[in-house]
Order: structure tokens, then sequence, then C-alpha cells
């Protein structure tokens, strides 16, 4: 048999790598804390789970949905326009995705060519880069460094890969490096994107998981936004929807009208049950929004606190679902202190390697146990030794 070239880019995915592991050490019988991957574990609210219910429950939604119906179109305009202060067109503006995974992984296909150069954020989540490379774009990475505060330093993009690119892919709250971007920032971006004529995409997966009283917009919400890019949104974190798989896609009107092109040559959109639940979500009472707010951020304060106290230096994350620390002294490879630490310790993180070659020398921790298994894994960590050589807590 012989198969794709492209394929050669490509090993197999970290998750599956780490989820492997957790099998095999769950069927000799071994407890595992899984703190890789970001799969939440706080449902809906009730009133998404049952107009998903009711909606379900009737025979003439088991039809292809095709596009997007006109209600969840309008909903996601009113959603942007009362938490962003965002205007958008629903016809022209808006196109839903099956999740923002399936959006980012195809969007590059109807934007570039084989060889173009796609600017990516280095570290970022795997498929920012995984999607323009399927595409066959040429890579530039965009180190985001804790010396400067994690931001993209976009004045030290070389000329010529600025004037050949054709994509960028851009997200704060930012998974994994956890920090926020200042509104400088964006207008410096708008600015940027508009002298080379690049479009932007702006993934806001985590603009509600924002911590310690701070408040995050919307990319969109800047002068001359729309002009350069678009803006993805999701509702896994924030609704509890992860496995339903629902995001948007909104901004650009060019933008949109090619993804929406592109999908209906690959899908034949999002099943209509799901539809309501999302319109729901978004419009219907948002305390749920803040009740899991609360929850990942009093999360984190369980572990960063406990896992400082017994030897291991991090900072607090200002947001998002995750945290993001550099690896305890004494190791050099964060693929092999996150092996040793799930073999010793029972505890399962994602080497930062795996986000991209400036990750190398920090794990990311997802905040996807409650507050009690948080503290056994601070527990379970500090007996390993494998931090500041303590055995107990």
């Amino acid at each position: 048999m012989r198969f794709s070239k492209r394929m050669d880019r490509f090993g197999e995915g970290i998750f599956s790598r780490l989820a492997e592991i957790k099998n095999q050490k769950l069927a000799k019988g071994e407890p595992v804390i899984d703190l890789s991957i970001g799969a939440p574990n706080i449902p809906p609210a009730r009133r998404i789970l049952d107009a998903l219910c009711e909606a379900a429950s009737r025979p003439e939604n088991y039809v292809y949905a095709i596009r997007d119906q006109e209600y969840l179109l309008q909903a996601a305009a009113q959603w942007y326009k009362t938490r962003y202060q965002v205007e958008l067109d629903p016809d022209t503006e808006i196109c839903s995705l099956l999740g923002s995974q399936e959006g980012l992984s195809h969007i590059a296909l109807s934007i570039i060519d084989g060889g173009d150069a796609v600017l990516v954020p280095d570290p970022c989540y795997p498929v920012f880069a995984d999607g323009p490379a399927l595409a066959g774009a040429e890579l530039f990475y965009m180190p985001q460094k804790k010396e400067n505060g994690y931001l993209i330093q976009l004045g030290e993009i070389p000329e010529e890969i600025a004037r050949r690119a054709r994509l960028m892919v851009v997200s704060y709250p930012n998974n994994p490096t956890t920090v926020m971007a200042p509104d400088s920032f964006y207008e410096e971006l708008i600015a940027f994107a508009k002298k080379y004529d690049i479009i932007v995409i702006h993934d806001n997966a985590y603009s509600e998981l924002v911590f310690d009283g701070k408040r995050c917009g919307s990319f969109l919400r800047f002068p001359g936004a729309k002009d350069v890019g678009v803006e993805f949104n999701s509702l896994s974190k924030t609704y509890g929807l992860a496995g339903a798989r629902i995001g948007f896609c909104l901004g650009n009107r060019q933008v949109v009208s090619k993804l929406k092109d592109l999908k209906s040559n690959l899908d034949y959109g999002m099943f209509l049950p799901l539809q309501r639940a999302a319109a729901e979500a978004i419009t219907g009472d948002q305390s749920c929004v803040a009740d899991t707010r609360r929850a990942y951020e009093s999360r984190r304060n369980v572990l960063c606190d406990g896992l400082k106290a017994i030897g291991w230096d991090m900072d607090r994350p200002e947001a998002t679902m995750f945290v993001w620390a550099r690896i305890p002294e004494g190791f050099t490879s964060s693929e092999a202190f996150a092996m040793e630490l799930v073999e010793r310790a029972g505890v399962l993180v994602t080497p930062g390697s795996a986000f991209g070659p400036s990750g190398e020398g920090h794990v990311r921790m997802a905040l996807v146990q409650d507050e009690k298994t948080l503290e056994e894994a601070v527990r379970v960590i500090a007996a390993s030794g494998m931090v500041s050589g303590k055995a107990s807590l």
C-alpha cells in the first residue's frame, strides 16, 4: 500500500499517546489522575440539556441540517452583541463549526495554497499548526516567551516572511501559556495584518474563563478587525458542551463565505437538536457561566498553591482551564518528566514539547478534576520525590 506524503509530517497525536498510557495503567489496576487533555467535567446547565432532549425527541429533527438554521445565526449575533458589544450580520458574518477543532483543521484549505507561509504561535494548541500543515503550508513560528509576557512580538517577524504570509493564527487567552493580551496588542495586530495583507484567525475559546475579577472581550470589537479576519469561539468549555462539538466562525464576510463553501462540500451541517441546544446556551440565563468560572478558579488555586507549597514553583494562570509550568529542577526534557511523573505518581500531564519548539521545558496541566482529586494529585506528586526532593506532604 502507498499513502499520502503529507502524512509524513504527522505522527500519532500526543493526546492519543497519553490516552494509551492511561489505559495501560488502568488495565493493570493502577490509579491515574488525568490532567492531560482539556476535557471538561462540568456538565451543561439543565436548561441546555432540556432544550437538547426536547429537540432530540422530535422525529423531524433527524434529517440533514445542510445549513445553519436562522434561529441559530440570530442567537449567535445576539450573543456577540450582548456579551462582546460586536455587531454581526447573521447571514454573512457567522458560520457554525462542528467544534473549533474542525474549523481550525479546515479553514486553511479555503485560504492558502501549498507552499504559502502561515504564521502560528509557539507554543500553540497543536491544530493551529496542524490545520495549515494539512493544507501544505510552510509554517513560521512566532515565539511566545515569558520575558515578553508570552505575547507575540510582531515587530520581530522577518520582513520577507511577513510579506509571504497569507494567514496567521493568534489566540488570547492563550492555550497553553494561559495569558491574556492587552488592547495595544490587538491594535498592533490589526495594523500588521493590514500592512502585509494577512488574514487573521483569532481563537477566543477561553474568553469566559478569566480569573481574579478580570474580564476578556473579543478581537472583533477593535476597529478594523473585521477587515482583516475572523474569530473562532466555542461552547465546549464555557457551557460544558465539549462532546457536542459546537463552535462558530465570526467576522470577515469573505472569509466566512469561503469557509461555508468549503464546509458545504465536507459535511451536512450541525445536528438540528444541537443547534437548538447551542441557541439556548448562548441566549438563556448566563449564571452557569459564572459558576463554571468560579469552579475553575477554585481548582486553579488548589493545584497551583498546593504544588508551590511542595516546592514546584509556578505562576497562577490568569485565564483558561490550564496551568503552564516549568518542569522542576533536575529535569531537561518535558516528555521525560511527564513520563516519569505518570510512572512514579500516577499523574498524567501534557509535555510542553507537544505545543511547539518553545514549549520544551514546560508541562501543561488541565483543571479537569474536582478539588479533592487535585489535592490528591499534589499529595502523590510530593510523595514521588520528584519535586525538590520532598518525600511526603
